[in-house]
């Protein structure tokens, strides 16, 4: 039996969204520690702040597959996010060299570490698509809603969706996305 969506519209769904918010802001939180604790030559600390982050990550996690934040048949969002992790290697580089531009060659140094691991993550994930899903889900005949500011494509029909919805890849509210047309069946005589 799958977890996925247990607590969506029960009285525990706030409180898990709450509990994954909270959990993704200690990843964030114990990330950040590290790298001061780096800064500052305590390495174990940064390594005990580091396994803190990972914990919390996971525990951000299940509480978003508690609300089911992420869909079960996960392979179209997949296919999204590989697209944005590839496109987004040259989008920190860009933004790394603006940085370094202003003086700041450190953390521009730093950015450009974590471009690369973001085409990195785009070949992964693209391993992932060419094992398990080599072919696009086919959307013919589908409504497709497009997020604006990232691409991430919602096939099916977005209203359907409550108002809390949000683009898994950005954040974008629902009422932000864009209808395509939908593609009609063709027959080929």
């Amino acid at each position: 039996m799958s977890l996925n969506g247990i607590t969506k519209g029960t009285e525990f769904e706030d409180m898990m969204k709450r509990l994954m918010q909270a959990e993704a802001n200690g990843v964030m939180m114990y990330y950040a520690l590290a790298q001061l604790a780096r800064e500052q030559g305590l390495e174990d600390v940064a390594e005990g702040f580091v396994a803190a982050a990972n914990e919390e990550a996971v525990h951000a996690g299940f509480y978003a597959v508690l609300n089911g934040k992420y869909p079960s048949d996960f392979w179209g969002l997949v296919r999204a996010v590989q697209k944005a992790e590839e496109n987004g290697e040259a989008q920190v580089k860009a933004i790394a060299d603006k940085v370094r531009a202003a003086g700041f060659a450190e953390a521009a140094d730093q950015m450009e570490i974590f471009a690369r691991q973001e085409g990195g993550h785009g070949v992964r994930l693209q391993a992932m698509l060419d094992k398990y899903q080599p072919k696009a889900a086919d959307t013919t005949g589908k409504k497709v809603y497009v997020c604006p500011v990232c691409g991430y494509e919602y096939v099916g029909d977005i209203n359907d969706e409550d108002d809390s919805y949000v683009c898994p890849l950005c954040g974008q509210p629902k009422s932000a996305f864009l209808q395509n047309s939908p593609i009609p069946n063709q027959s080929f005589s």
